[in-house]
């Protein structure tokens, strides 16, 4: 059995949702790579009692290792390090090198601000330096350390990786961490995990459940896969999670997937609709490639912002206009007032006058007009 991790992130402004959980995905996925089976992610407030028994929860459910984020802050309310401690039996100890560390991190502070309270900027020093004792340090990227504390015996479990809570501290703390070893003991029993992304559109979810239940009829060993869907942006994604001694069994679902859906299977590598729309617009060594403008009413600017997702995209994104009152649509791009007058605003025919001003509103591609692919959502 692969070896199983569970992540808590801390912090009162995640849990009621002022500040989005951005580093439980991250980390989840790292996970992923490493061949390690997330069993549970939990978000707690900043009280103590709940980050113990989210982390009790899951020592006692045998899991191998435990990720935390937060909470590794000068202020009372940061209170991880020590609760991490307790969970793991060990007493809080000052490490005097690591909270000279600090000391030297945070002395241009003073130097900026000189009136600040110096035996405050060292008391919040000698809270962050003080960590359970045996802990490893992870040398901070801002002002906090992180640590990866392991439990007393050398057989026990879990070890618990404490992070901070920013995601550009916490992100390269992590790949510090497992490039220096100190998770080598958690990471035993970790497997390889193959995971694979089916798209389709234009079809409910209710389809694949059906799909599903045609390919355990056709005897696909579906236990041996971990297959999830979810609808997003109009697309369904079914992303099948599998040990490498599984291969057939994906092989065998995706052969009912695409006999059942092959009108509506669009992708079969894992790319999405705006990724292979952006492969289309770059073009290829047989195909050239394309520019593209848009000019939008209704959707008031998601079409561009979606082709300008994507790294490159200046590469073939020209611009784009938003012209949602009529007035505008006369006015910035050109559209007739009587097309309007006579087919309505939300019409073929102005979709079409949108898409002959976004080409005129650019001047590169109303210089290479034959290349060009002007768009209109109205």
């Amino acid at each position: 059995m692969s070896a199983r991790a569970g992540i808590v992130v801390t912090g009162t402004e995640v849990l009621t949702g002022r500040v989005s959980d951005r580093n439980g995905p991250w980390l989840a996925e790292r996970l992923r790579e490493l061949g390690v089976d997330l069993a549970y992610t939990t978000i707690v407030g900043d009280r103590p009692q709940d980050m113990e028994a989210a982390l009790r929860f899951m020592a006692e459910r045998g899991i191998d290792m435990i990720l935390t984020s937060g909470g590794l802050g000068p202020t009372a309310d940061d209170m991880t390090a020590e609760v991490v401690g307790r969970v793991q039996g060990r007493r809080m100890v000052l490490d005097a090198a690591l909270q000279e560390r600090i000391a030297e991190i945070v002395k241009p502070l003073a130097k900026r601000w000189p009136n600040l309270d110096q035996d405050a900027i060292r008391a919040a020093n000698r809270k962050q330096a003080t960590i359970p004792e045996g802990s490893a340090v992870l040398e901070p990227v801002g002002t906090a350390p992180g640590l990866v504390v392991p439990p007393l015996a050398p057989d026990a479990a879990p070890t618990i990786v404490v992070l901070p809570g920013p995601p550009r501290e916490l992100q390269p703390m992590w790949q510090d961490a497992v490039q220096s070893g100190a998770l080598n003991a958690a990471l035993i029993g970790a497997t390889d995990y193959r995971q694979r992304t089916l798209r389709l559109f234009g079809l409910p979810e209710s389809e694949i459940a059906e799909t599903l239940r045609v390919a355990e009829r056709e005897r696909v060993d579906l236990a041996s896969l971990e297959v999830t869907t979810c609808l997003k942006r109009g697309e369904v994604e079914i992303v099948t999670r599998y040990e490498p001694d599984a291969q057939a069994a994906y092989e065998a679902l995706e052969a009912v997937v695409r006999s059942r859906h092959a009108d509506t299977l669009f992708s079969q590598d894992g790319s999405t609709v705006d990724e292979q729309v952006a492969a289309l617009l770059r073009g290829d060594g047989s195909r050239a490639s394309l520019a593209i403008a848009t000019a939008e009413s209704c959707t008031g600017g998601l079409l561009v912002a979606r082709l300008t997702d994507l790294p490159g995209s200046s590469e073939y994104v020209k611009g784009g206009i938003v012209v949602y009152s009529n007035e505008a649509k006369v006015e910035l791009a050109g559209v007739p007032r009587e097309l309007i007058e006579a087919h309505g605003a939300v019409s073929a025919e102005v979709a079409c006058a949108l898409a002959e001003g976004a080409r005129r509103a650019s001047p590169v591609l109303a210089a290479a007009p034959r290349r060009s692919r002007p768009a209109s959502s109205g």
